[in-house]
Parts: structure tokens; sequence; C-alpha cells
């Protein structure tokens, strides 16, 4: 027997909401376990039905969509959250991603790409919008250009074990598989990923793979 993965769908707009729900219906792999209109409910929500996954958008009214998703992890470290949004600009993308989201995709997207980013955020992977992949990282990438001092560009201040570690984490991988695949112990691989995000000024897997992105370590 299939084991349904449970959404909770936090959107404030009925008709987007109304669409969320006819899409995932019709997947039979996906269970739609409930639906809030603001962030204070998404939070209230997701620590009582514990979903596998919450569909977020960032504007609604009374708690913002950003400052929930900070509160969802911080009681659930473990929790996956996609940000479904309009906005394509550099501050809300990273803010979602320093707050913890797993992926983030426009709301202009198709069908086909919501699915996709769904089942890959799942999946334990990071997911973002092949339109807002550049952008994501654009103003990472400048402060770390500026930190990283003479050289001349961030990738340039990684080991070559950590640029191994930084393709493997981005991914989808966890420290124990890069561990066996590299020959290390889980706590260098650790260390490693320590490292990289302090010379990458990041601060999570999902602002990693984004790097990794941009700089075509891998692709989309």
């Amino acid at each position: 027997m299939m084991i349904r993965k449970r959404v909770l769908i936090a959107e404030d707009h009925a008709l987007f909401r109304a669409g969320l729900r006819a899409l995932l219906n019709s997947e039979a792999d996906l269970e739609i376990v409930g639906e809030v209109q603001d962030g204070k409910d998404a939070v209230r929500m997701a620590t009582s039905l514990a979903p596998d996954l919450i569909l977020m958008d960032l504007n609604m009214p009374g708690s913002h969509g950003l400052g929930a998703i900070a509160e969802i992890r911080r009681r659930m470290p473990d929790m996956r959250v996609l940000v479904i949004s309009m906005h394509k600009t550099d501050e809300y993308i990273q803010e979602a991603l320093r707050n913890g989201a797993s992926g983030y995709i426009l709301k202009e997207s198709g069908p086909e790409e919501l699915l996709m980013a769904i089942r890959t955020v799942l999946a334990g992977k990071v997911f973002l919008s092949p339109d807002v992949s550049e952008r994501v990282v654009s103003g990472l990438l400048n402060g770390s250009q500026r930190d990283a001092g003479d050289a001349t560009t961030p990738l340039d201040t990684l080991t070559v074990r950590e640029r191994e570690v930084l393709k493997l984490v981005a991914e989808g991988h966890g420290n124990k598989h890069i561990a066996n695949y590299l020959n290390l112990s889980v706590k260098t691989v650790e260390k490693h990923r320590s490292s990289l995000m302090h010379k990458l000024n990041l601060r999570n897997t999902a602002m990693l793979t984004a790097f990794a992105i941009s700089n075509r370590i891998i692709t989309m």
C-alpha cells in the first residue's frame, strides 16, 4: 500500500489555494491534511499535524510567512517547507532560505514544475525555481567575495576536498553517505561542511545548494 505524503497548505488567496488543492488531490502519493490563511495558523497547524511538507506563501495577513518558517523550523528542525511566492527579489529569497526553507518556487511556475519541486523537497533535497536560481545567490556571492579578500571568487577559497563535499551535499546526500563515498569519518565530513559554510558565509544546506547551482558545480 502506498504511503501518501501529508501536505499542509499555507496560502491566503482562495483561488490559488483551490488550484493547489485540485492539483495535489489528483496525485496518488500526496494528501492535503490542512489549509491555513496566515502564518500564525501555519505554525499552530504544523505543530499539531506534523505534515511531511508545508507549502508556504510569504505574504499573508497576521504573521508573515518568513517569520512562520523560522518559528516552524525552530520547533521542528526537520520540517520541510517549500515557499510558493510571487516575489523574485533577492531579499525575499535569501531570507526564506536563511529562515530554513527547503525550496523556493514562483507562483507563475507550471503544475509540472511545482510537482517536481514538491517531490524533490520531500526527498530531502533542495529545489530552486530555475527562473530565480541565479538571483538566489547573487547577494551571497557578492558578500563572500568581499569576505574572501584577494581571492578571485568564493570558490577559490575552497580546498579540493571541500569542493567534493559541496557537490555531494548539493546533490542531497547525507553526512553518512558522503563519509562512505569519500572514505572519511562522519566527523570529518561535518568539519568540512562547517568550513564550507564559514568560508562562503552561508547558513544551511539550501544556501550551499544555491551556491553550487550558481557556480555550475551541479545542475538543476
